[in-house]
């Protein structure tokens, strides 16, 4: 088997494809990339369908070495790269050979990288997935939702003609760099257990990311939110939900939630933010945007579109681009 062998795994270091659907039923989250637009760029960089396995990097300090010839890239956080004790940029593929060493510094700025391979790494699915979840403990390598390990070889394809190198444009390449985000808000039918007065202060307040954030949801601090009722009959949650408990602090949940809660939820967080939100540190701030369902809609198929009739550069074209007066 071939592969790239771990040396070092890093702080938190999960395989990840494009989620676990259709098991809320049998009480089964979604897992998945928390920043999914990065996940899908390192997937198209590879040549790879977009929902293929990758590595979901948190912070840093993955180091590998490859045991086949394949192609990688690494998007999301500014975490540094090396291969071979050269840097590599991000946003870019880059050919390997067998016995090439693949080092990721620590972040930055954001908080998750996304490693692709050609191909994806091939792990067996689990209820038709290898998304990690730790809290249900599946997924992954290992299918018990543990994080990377020393020593595993991570398997994948061997690549036997390296594909020219190509680069994300620049002008979509995300700035992590200063730690807050706008979230746009669908408002949800239990948006009537809060005042007006109490979604003008949801809205015009900001908001701190706190450090019991991981990836069931984004805790955050800051201007008391009160509904006018105190909970609810359990029911399903979406990805993005604003739950609001009784501390009156915003709860934001992610890929790795629980399938049904009884909070009050004020609405949802766009999908196509998820991500800017999954890039926050600690400390990192947010502010929220009501927008209608309507524009959600538009604002997913302006983003689909634009992703799918987006080509590729050439690394020579961004290395010349880059050299321009």
């Amino acid at each position: 088997m071939s592969g790239l062998k771990v040396i070092q795994p890093g702080i938190f270091s999960l395989p990840q494809d494009s989620g676990r659907f259709g098991q809320h039923a049998v009480g089964l989250t979604t897992g998945g990339p928390l920043d999914s637009n990065a996940f899908r760029w390192a997937n198209r960089l590879c040549g790879n369908a977009l929902e293929a396995t990758a590595i979901e990097v948190t912070i840093g300090g993955l180091v590998l070495e490859s045991t086949t010839t394949t192609q990688i890239a690494l998007t999301g956080a500014d975490i540094p790269l090396t291969i071979n004790k050269k840097p590599a940029a991000l946003w870019h593929s880059h050919a390997i050979n067998p016995g090439d060493r693949i080092e990721l510094g620590f972040a930055t700025a954001g908080s998750r990288g996304y490693f692709a391979v050609a191909g994806g790494f091939q792990f067996e699915p689990i209820f038709n997935s290898a998304s990690t979840v730790p809290r249900e403990a599946l997924g992954g390598l290992t299918q018990d939702g543990t994080a990377l390990q020393t020593g595993q070889l991570l398997p994948c394809e061997t690549v036997k003609d390296h594909r020219d190198s190509q680069a994300v444009p620049k002008h979509l390449v995300p700035d992590y760099g200063n730690n807050s985000a706008l979230l746009r808000v669908v408002l949800g039918y239990q948006q009537e257990a809060f005042s007006n007065l109490q979604k003008q202060v949801f809205f015009t307040s900001q908001y701190a990311v706190t450090e019991s954030s991981d990836r069931m949801g984004y805790r955050l601090k800051g201007s008391k939110i009160t509904p006018s009722i105190e909970g609810i009959l359990s029911e399903g949650i979406c990805l993005g939900a604003i739950q609001v408990p009784a501390d009156g602090q915003p709860i934001v949940l992610l890929n790795d939630r629980q399938t049904i809660g009884g909070y009050p939820k004020l609405g949802s967080v766009l999908s196509l933010d998820i991500g800017k939100l999954a890039q926050l540190m600690p400390g990192g701030t947010v502010r929220f945007e009501a927008i209608s369902v309507e524009q959600a809609h538009n604002l997913l198929a302006l983003d689909h579109h634009q992703f799918l009739n987006t080509a590729l550069e050439s690394r020579l074209k961004t290395i010349a681009k880059s050299t321009k007066p």
